[in-house]
């Protein structure tokens, strides 16, 4: 059943825990808002009525102009790592969880105004978003989600004409992101390091009770809700590897408890396959470049242990931590195999997905396009000119048709479960730096067509060709800072 703005069942979980953990804020509003786009499928989750979309409260509501009754939107207080430094004075800097809505099936949705103003924990900062920024996280979050990997979504993204101040003056805007949780590792590193270690059982009371039911009676609940998280975290790291995801800035703060892609910044999709690429250019050192995300998912899931050592003993904790590596590698490993075609594991198949990347790394092909040719290729010659007539490839490549045999599917079958998995479409950044520029002119019909063209990245979708080709030759990756 659909319903009004008004008849959005509003419950409160988060705010039922100690208020240590948050602060009522009121949103600044966004002066003359512009709505700029809705996703229809993400209204549907939270079973809010197309219509609604297009009500002038909509607007308001999602600008900072209006509350709905019970709404109490407040800033969430945490801590965390950055960089690998432990900052003390993190929190909600720039959004405000305006509430939480229960749909038909008792599933709590978070509505996180991003943009929304100060807070008390905005330090330096001005609280608010640009279009720019909100245009990547808008069309990237969905992106994933279309792609299969967990992920945060939005129901929104509003303009308006304030002129706010980054590396240029740009445009403010608000964006309305939607996820089961907003609750990070960081929630766990702050009420631990600031020594209220008797919340720490509360928190995770309330995150077992909400989401992992099936923990509750288990003899050693917080150890099994530790090895949820680190499970959930290999599958999403393994998923990001395999379909050539950066996320640019994995400090503590930044990762779900649940798993899901979360803050999105200088986030990028491998074009011309280099395995160290770093996408974020305020990382100096390289600490979060693409391959080295598992290390990193490792290095944060300890410092999480750490913060749970009260609740959880340090041997539960290591035994837990070393389960992390064999989950990560298994659940890529499976997916790389699928994204050649290949279901039954045998034991040259790590030799020949680690050749495979070398020779694209040698040859800087684009790792989208090498495996979506691959998908639609039957033989050697029809993807040669990606690597430059190399004998290497053929020689890899017959190798890749003898192992094929080994399957029980025949070659007709494997393409389509190949196209299956392997897009045709990712969100390249010069794509979206293109909609970007014409947004910022007020135009958003090149935004609308990248949102509904990366709806369906597995697709033909015959005319679109243009936007599945790589950046044009000799165009140097991106570089993107922390303001993206």
């Amino acid at each position: 059943m659909s319903h009004t703005l008004e008849q959005l069942k509003l419950v409160s979980p988060f705010t039922q825990l100690p208020n240590v953990l948050y602060r009522h804020v009121s949103p600044t509003p966004l002066p003359h808002p512009q709505l700029v786009h809705t996703n229809q499928a993400v209204a549907q989750l939270l079973n809010l009525a197309q219509s609604e979309l297009s009500r002038a409260e909509f607007v308001q509501l999602f600008s900072g102009h209006t509350l709905l009754n019970n709404m109490q939107p407040v800033a969430m207080k945490y801590a965390g790592h950055q960089f690998g430094i432990y900052n003390p004075h993190l929190g909600d800097g720039r959004g405000l969880l305006m509430g939480q809505v229960q749909d038909q099936n008792k599933v709590i949705w978070d509505l996180h105004l991003k943009g929304a103003g100060k807070t008390p924990f905005s330090r330096q900062g001005d609280g608010r978003a640009v279009l720019r920024s909100s245009i990547r996280e808008y069309l990237c979050s969905e992106a994933m989600h279309h792609l299969g990997i967990p992920t945060t979504r939005a129901l929104c993204l509003i303009s308006g004409d304030e002129p706010v101040k980054r590396e240029q003056v740009e445009t403010a805007a608000m964006l309305v992101r939607v996820s089961k949780s907003h609750i990070r590792f960081g929630h766990f590193e702050y009420l631990y390091h600031s020594n209220q270690h008797q919340l720490l059982a509360v928190l995770a009371d309330s995150l077992i009770q909400q989401h992992w039911p099936d923990l509750a009676e288990n003899t050693s609940p917080y150890q099994a809700m530790f090895e949820r998280i680190i499970e959930q975290t290999a599958q999403l790291i393994a998923k990001w590897q395999a379909v050539g995801f950066c996320h640019g800035v994995m400090n503590t703060d930044n990762m779900s408890i649940l798993g899901e892609t979360f803050d999105y910044g200088p986030f990028a999709f491998l074009q011309r396959y280099q395995a160290d690429y770093v996408c974020n250019s305020s990382d100096y050192e390289g600490r979060y470049a693409f391959n080295r995300q598992g290390d990193i998912a490792l290095w944060n899931l300890t410092a999480l242990a750490y913060a749970l050592t009260p609740i959880i003993s340090h041997d539960e904790l290591n035994q837990s931590l070393e389960k992390f590596e064999p989950q990560l590698i298994h659940h890529y490993r499976t997916l790389m195999l699928g994204k050649l075609g290949l279901a039954i594991a045998q034991p040259q198949d790590g030799d020949l997905i680690r050749e495979l990347l070398q020779l694209m790394a040698t040859h800087h092909v684009d790792y989208s396009t090498c495996f979506r040719r691959l998908s639609q290729c039957k033989n050697s010659q029809q993807m040669q000119d990606l690597f430059n007539q190399d004998p290497a490839f053929t020689a890899w490549f017959n190798r890749y048709l003898k192992r094929a045999c080994l399957e029980h599917i025949n070659w007709q079958q494997r393409q389509t479960q190949m196209c299956q998995v392997n897009p045709k479409y990712i969100l390249r950044n010069h794509l979206l730096q293109q909609a970007i520029a014409k947004a910022e002119q007020g135009d958003y019909q090149e935004m609308a067509r990248l949102f509904n063209l990366l709806a369906h990245p597995f697709d033909e979708q015959p005319g679109s060709e243009y936007y599945a080709m790589p950046a044009p030759a000799g165009s140097p990756q991106m570089p993107l800072s922390c303001s993206s």
